[in-house]
């Protein structure tokens, strides 16, 4: 959900790792699905409309700085084809024209600190 409200509050700023581009995707079919559910329900077919009308912007966002993260103009996604192999394409490691690596902001986890020696012992 973390990487959901990112792209969310992020709009244009920077790039997006292709973890915050999927989960934003998996999220918006989870909610459309759901408000589908209670629009048959309740028997009115507006409220996942509104809700694909309030996220196309943020959706929009996050997929030009997933190309972003890529090295790839926004315009990219105007391909496509080619615009979902970008999608599943490792971002470029570092700092490139569109702003700072955002898996450097990501959090790590280094099992030898921590003293699992489990783990250690395996690599």
């Amino acid at each position: 959900m973390k990487w959901y409200l990112k792209a969310i509050r992020n709009y244009f700023d920077g790039r997006a790792c292709r973890s915050e581009f999927w989960y934003f995707i998996l999220f918006n079919i989870i909610f459309s699905f759901v408000l589908l559910l209670v629009d048959m329900l309740i028997n009115l077919s507006v409220l996942q409309g509104i809700y694909l009308l309030v996220i196309a912007g943020p959706g929009m966002a996050v997929s030009v700085r997933r190309m972003h993260d890529v090295g790839k103009s926004g315009w990219w996604l105007f391909i496509p084809a080619y615009n979902i192999i970008l999608a599943c394409t490792k971002g470029i490691a570092g700092d490139n024209k569109y702003g700072p690596d955002p898996k450097q902001y990501l959090p790590s986890f280094d099992f030898e600190q921590q003293g699992n020696s489990k783990i250690s012992d395996a690599a």
